[in-house]
């Protein structure tokens, strides 16, 4: 097609995906909506450091009486709902978890890498055509779908990022219109014939003018490929702060086609610190203390719950990254009643539903929501009327200490993660919790923070870049004992030690760790 260049290698499997048709379909959604998006990432640019506030021009879509439209038969009950990345076996072992929802991650839990992206195209078709199955010559298994699968949901990449294999006169894509528009176009009318349709969530909003812009491209497909406008139904993750002051708006103006809010927390407090990066009176303390009971924290899953249910719509918890420990009972049991108590927590707070990451983990959180919502979901009987938050709430300072300790983890993981993303696996064990990029962001943004601010630590020292170094070096030492020498000598360590300082001691604070870390992995021949 006139105006495209792939820049990359393209498989026999892979060609059934970049056909002529699906190609043209996703040139005009980017040729249409490319501009918009620029703007939209300039206006983040613009908001930079100003106040944030409830804003007074949409007063009146807060305050109105207003619901999203109904939502099909099988997004009702969404109590368990299963992540993970777009891997042909984690696909099929997701959608067959006993899980109420399968989300496929081409954004957090995705390293994109050309093959990864284009690969997982054909496993989500496959999935949404119900072919998918694998044989594993070396375990001599095979995989294959169930009779009754979970519902399947398909969580694109942000705004933010761009695709730089796929340019269309001369730029590259918008990513995250690459990965909906490719699969919307082979795989709507087939889920629709399924009795499902074309599931989404979408990540990393900051303001309703990039819902606004999201249902747009959703209008504008629906009309491309022949389908009734509000077929399409989308879950918005609020996990950046900004988006935190717009939840009603973002709702509205994707009221034909939303399905609900979700609490993606491990985000959120990547942009808490993102947000406050300059105040030295929001330095922050470990991350391991920043949980559910901190104020803040409390406040945004309650406004969260309270939003979408006078809305008339989902909304959905947060993550548990636990997997099981399967070496010391003792250790696993313990983790897994950090799980329940959780779980808990989020279903009697009213809840409709949660997010789990391993497969072992849904009996246990299906089990808690059984008990306590023995509806398809909490939105009548849960209206939180008695939830007012303020401003004031949602930018509370957290509370606790900051130590050498978790200095030292923080650059561990980091590195962990890293090194993993950086050879083309972006959903990571790390210590017994399936890590994706959030942790890392989170990890490097407080070492940024505390630096920036020479934040003092439980030893009395303030952290210096220095110290940082020295912490960075005895870290790389005990990675190395932990690998081995051989998988430490062939894997991608010395660079992602050099990414980890990079985003964590550099300025300007970078925005996303990810943006630096996809240009050591593109591939650019043809």
């Amino acid at each position: 097609m006139d105006g495209v260049e792939i820049l990359g290698p393209v498989s026999e499997t892979g060609a059934t995906i970049l056909t002529d048709d699906a190609v043209a379909f996703v040139v005009d959604l980017i040729r249409t909506f490319r501009d918009r998006v620029d703007e939209r990432l300039a206006a983040r640019d613009a908001r930079r450091g100003q106040p944030l506030k409830f804003l007074d021009e949409t007063k009146s879509v807060r305050e109105g009486d207003w619901t999203v439209a109904p939502l099909p038969e099988d997004l009702l009950d969404r109590r368990v709902e299963i992540t993970g990345p777009v891997d042909r076996k984690m696909i099929i072992n997701a959608l067959n978890s006993g899980a109420s929802c399968f989300m496929a991650d081409v954004e957090d839990s995705n390293s994109p890498t050309w093959s990864n992206c284009l690969e997982g195209q054909v496993n989500l078709r496959d999935a949404a055509h119900r072919t998918i199955e694998l044989h594993d010559e070396r375990r001599n298994k095979h995989y294959a779908l169930n009779d009754e699968v979970a519902t399947l949901l398909v969580r694109p990449r942000g705004w933010h990022l761009f695709e730089k294999h796929f340019l269309v006169d001369g730029k590259p894509a918008p990513a995250g219109i690459f990965d909906f528009g490719f699969y919307f176009f082979h795989n709507a009318k087939r889920l629709l014939e399924n009795g499902s349709g074309p599931y989404f969530y979408l990540p990393k909003m900051e303001s309703h003018l990039e819902a606004r812009l999201w249902n747009d491209v959703f209008l504008r497909a629906q009309e491309k490929l022949g389908v009734d406008a509000g077929t399409i139904k989308a879950t918005v993750l609020i996990e950046t702060l900004p988006g935190a002051f717009e939840m009603d708006e973002i709702l509205y103006e994707l009221r034909q086609h939303s399905a609900g809010l979700n609490c993606g927390r491990w985000d959120y407090i990547f942009s808490y610190i993102k947000v406050h990066q300059g105040d030295p009176n929001a330095v922050c303390p470990d991350r391991g203390q920043i949980g559910m009971t901190q104020h803040f924290m409390r406040a945004y899953t309650s406004h969260v719950i309270k939003t979408c249910h006078r809305r008339g719509v989902h909304a959905m918890g947060g993550m548990a990254a636990q997997i099981p420990i399967k070496n010391d009972p003792a250790a696993n049991e313990a983790a897994l009643e950090k799980v329940r108590q959780d779980k808990l927590r989020e279903v009697k707070d009213g809840h409709d539903g949660t997010w789990v990451a391993h497969p072992g983990l849904v009996p246990i959180a299906k089990a808690i929501f059984d008990e306590h919502m023995p509806g398809k979901n909490q939105i009548a009987e849960q209206p939180r009327e008695d939830v007012n938050v303020t401003a004031e709430d949602l930018l509370r300072v957290p509370e606790g200490t900051r130590s050498v300790e978790a200095l030292h983890h923080n650059i561990r993981v980091g590195v962990l993660y890293l090194e993993a993303w950086l050879g083309g696996n972006g959903c990571v064990p790390i210590y017994n919790l399936m890590e994706d990029a959030a942790t890392a962001e989170i990890s490097r943004t407080q070492v940024w923070q505390w630096l920036e601010h020479g934040a003092t630590l439980d030893d009395g020292q303030p952290l210096t870049r220095d110290r940082v170094q020295e912490a960075l070096d005895a870290e790389m030492k005990v990675i190395r004992d932990e690998v081995g020498e051989e998988r430490f000598a062939n894997g991608k360590f010395d660079e992602a030690k050099e990414l980890f300082f990079e985003v964590a001691t550099g300025k300007p604070l970078v925005e996303f760790l990810t943006l630096p870390a996809y240009e050591r992995i593109l591939t650019t021949g043809s």
